[in-house]
């Protein structure tokens, strides 16, 4: 049985019982986050393990024009990378800079010696990252 007074104030104020359009957007809420979390944990999964990575194990500056690093790359396959470093001053202007290619028929994990000739004396070395064909942003 119902409360006349309920329904008194379902009239006044125009309640009218729950229809089938709450429980419609609540599936459709759910469909879209389910949507997310796909999309949410394969852009994770897919930055998380990039095809290409790489490490600077060491730098020396030997000279005013010259300045010599040690990189550790690693790949997920054997592709072709191309890892960029560049030399700085304590001004932090960039004086010399070097791209290694490593080819794809390489080891898949290697530590790669190289030497940069700077335009003046060098107080460091940044390893930018390595890119493959696939890649454009370093890691």
């Amino acid at each position: 049985m119902t409360d006349p007074a309920a329904t008194d104030l379902d009239a006044r104020y125009g309640r009218t019982p729950r229809g089938r359009r709450p429980l419609l957007l609540m599936a459709v809420i759910g469909v879209l986050a389910v949507a997310a979390l796909v999309w949410l944990v394969r852009v994770a999964f897919v930055q998380s393990t990039p095809p290409v990575s790489s490490r600077l194990l060491a730098f020396d500056i030997p000279s005013e024009t010259t300045a010599t690093a040690t990189i550790q790359v690693e790949r997920r396959k054997s592709v072709e990378a191309s890892c960029r470093l560049q030399a700085k001053a304590a001004d932090f202007s960039i004086v010399g800079e070097l791209t290694l290619t490593v080819p794809a028929d390489s080891p898949r994990e290697q530590t790669l010696p190289a030497k940069l000739t700077t335009q003046r004396a060098a107080t460091s070395v940044v390893l930018i990252g390595c890119t493959t064909a696939d890649t454009a942003r370093p890691h």
